[in-house]
């Protein structure tokens, strides 16, 4: 069996993060582009290194730090990733579930995924925030292919309230407390690292996308497979090609992400308190 879809790849990884921390955490957060700063709200912190990790996967972003994050966010204790791993990366789909299944073994009950996206939806503007409500992926491939983990979860499974409602009602009241405009929306997966065409971006206009990206589907679809309760928060960093004139690139992601992180952390603080 190829390494990584045995559980007890998934014990060794979740028992050396556990030896290192305080407690089970109650919420596992995943920090995208431009939403590190949220990771220094975090006291009593205890930091591991994703490569002291047995077969934990290695980013090559140089955006993401790459790091594990332990300790509490008010009263609540979480673990964040301060750094998340993509299809771009060349990992393969399956490789891409490791970090949830390992939280999962760890004892973490829900996941709060954020990310940097462009955003498809001309009501929808720089520097908002958009709660995911539901994705789109038409990209071939499942970080649940390959032989099913049992102990995980089943080998076929449904994703109905994949995004949980009851989570998002929390982060709608918690929206309402905050400086960012907050929407609900429809996320789209693209597997980068290029820039989707103008072309494509009125196909997911078409299919119903509000939002699109690099990243978070696979993760969302690995919490589904253990029955994990998940959050996801896009922030909108950009306009998606073809929606204004201007060239998209990556340089501006970084950049309006900055602009508006102590809004955006406060937000996220306010919501993992809430959960």
């Amino acid at each position: 069996m190829e390494k990584g879809y045995t559980y007890d790849f998934y014990v060794k990884a979740a028992s050396y993060i556990r030896e290192r921390i305080r407690e089970v955490p109650s919420v596992a957060v995943v920090l995208g582009t431009g939403c590190a700063p949220f990771a220094k709200k975090i006291t009593d912190a205890v930091t591991i290194n994703y490569a002291d990790i047995p077969g934990f996967p290695v980013t090559t972003n140089p955006d993401h730090a790459g790091q594990l994050v332990a300790g509490y966010v008010g009263s609540k204790y979480i673990i964040c990733m301060n750094g998340r791993f993509h299809f771009y990366e060349g990992y393969s789909m399956e490789e891409l579930n490791i970090p949830v299944h390992v939280l999962h073994v760890l004892g973490v009950k829900t996941l709060v995924l954020t990310n940097a996206a462009g955003s498809c939806n001309p009501d929808f503007h720089v520097g908002d925030a958009m709660l995911i409500r539901d994705h789109i992926k038409l990209y071939g491939g499942s970080p649940m292919r390959g032989p099913n983990v049992s102990e995980l979860g089943p080998r076929f499974f449904g994703v109905t309230d994949l995004y949980t409602e009851k989570l998002r009602e929390i982060a709608k009241e918690c929206a309402k407390r905050s400086r960012m405009k907050v929407h609900e929306g429809v996320y789209m997966f693209f597997p980068g690292p290029q820039f989707e065409t103008a072309s494509e971006i009125r196909a997911a206009r078409i299919l119903g996308a509000d939002a699109v990206g690099m990243s978070t589907v696979t993760e969302a679809l690995t919490a589904a497979h253990c029955g994990m309760r998940l959050l996801g928060l896009a922030l909108l960093t950009n306009m998606a090609t073809g929606m204004t004139e201007e060239n998209v690139d990556g340089s501006e992601v970084n950049l309006n992400a900055a602009a508006v992180a102590p809004a955006f952390s406060a937000l996220l603080e306010d919501i993992v308190s809430s959960i």
